[in-house]
């Protein structure tokens, strides 16, 4: 991983449990937890970009949060990354997700964190 990447990445989602305050409202959030591996950490630098997107490195693992909804755009991965990124390939490197994953075509799969905007694609 880059010193960049890893530098830029400040923010981090998760608190300690005494700054955890339960609250009676649903979430907005969805998100992708990916096994460290060069494909990972090129996604999660592109996703860095994008506006509303929170990245944090674990020893392990690489979390890509954000609200709303996920766009991950594999022509735009693959260009990133300088060799060919598939719906497939990405979703193997995808240990995990919260929020509903649908895989629109072959190029585009979207994290959504407010389930009434899934409907569209049902």
């Amino acid at each position: 991983m880059s010193t960049a990447a890893r530098d830029a990445s400040h923010d981090n989602i998760f608190k300690s449990m005494k700054d955890i305050t339960f609250e009676q409202t649903i979430s907005d959030q969805c998100g992708v937890t990916m096994n460290d591996s060069v494909e990972a950490r090129a996604i999660a630098e592109f996703m860095s970009k994008k506006p509303g997107v929170t990245i944090t490195y674990q020893p392990a693992l690489i979390r890509i949060d954000g609200h709303g909804k996920l766009i991950f755009k594999m022509d735009e991965i693959s260009e990133y990354l300088g060799r060919e990124m598939t719906a497939e390939i990405f979703e193997v490197n995808t240990s995990t997700h919260y929020g509903r994953m649908v895989r629109v075509d072959d190029n585009t799969v979207i994290l959504f964190g407010n389930m009434d905007e899934v409907f569209e694609f049902i």
